[in-house]
């Protein structure tokens, strides 16, 4: 039996604004950099997944993996970042993914908390320019946590931060990596994307325009 409802809890890339875009083309530019081909499938390996462990699965893939120290990872990092930073400067709040600030509304009308977990270090620079910071009750990113997603550190961490229990809380995402970290919190997971990517999501839709409050409360109280 799930509990009452008390929160929700949204990943921020893929289903609040879609920055994946901007993280594909830093990641590509460091890439080639590097002397490593890097498309726009092997992109979609990164999704919810760390800055530093990302740079290791393109490291990885170019089979580069011991020429660099740790200390020249993360500065490699580090410019990914510089660049990514630069690209998204534009981002305003027209760049709202469809049907999100209706079900931001909602949660907050009938009284339920908000809460962010992102695996983004840049989640509240981005929450700032989609005008959106200041409707959430609490943001946690990859700054605040030790372990970053699959593992369900940053939705355990955003429910204590909110004061309510995990199995009170349904987490949103748009990675299969995030639903695992939703589902090992002890949480309703909804998914966005195809349903063949998320057998151990709650619900699945295909987009955020097919997201509903009613619907989802009404699924996750049945």
């Amino acid at each position: 039996m799930t509990r009452p409802l008390k929160a929700f809890i949204f990943d921020l890339d893929g289903v609040i604004t879609d920055t994946a875009e901007y993280h594909f083309l830093a990641w590509k530019a460091l890439a080639e950099d590097l002397g490593i081909t890097f498309t726009r499938e092997d992109n979609e390996e990164l999704k919810g997944v760390s800055r530093m462990d990302s740079l290791e699965k393109i490291l990885e893939l170019g089979g580069r993996m011991g020429d660099f120290s740790v200390d020249e990872k993360e500065a490699l990092a580090e410019k990914k970042n510089e660049h990514y930073l630069t690209l998204i400067q534009n981002i305003t709040p027209a760049d709202l993914l469809p049907a999100i600030k209706e079900l931001i509304r909602d949660i907050k009308d009938n009284g339920l908390k908000l809460g962010l977990a992102s695996a983004s270090k840049n989640a509240f620079t981005v929450m700032e320019s989609l005008g959106m910071k200041s409707e959430f009750d609490i943001i946690v990113d990859a700054k605040t946590v030790v372990n970053g997603k699959p593992h369900p550190e940053v939705f355990l961490c955003a429910a204590e931060m909110l004061g309510v229990e995990p199995e009170a809380c349904i987490g949103v995402e748009d990675a299969a990596a995030g639903v695992q970290a939703i589902k090992a919190a002890g949480m309703y997971a909804v998914a966005v994307g195809p349903k063949e990517s998320f057998e151990n999501a709650d619900i699945v839709y295909t987009s955020t325009s097919k997201l509903s409050f009613e619907k989802i409360v009404e699924v996750y109280n049945s």
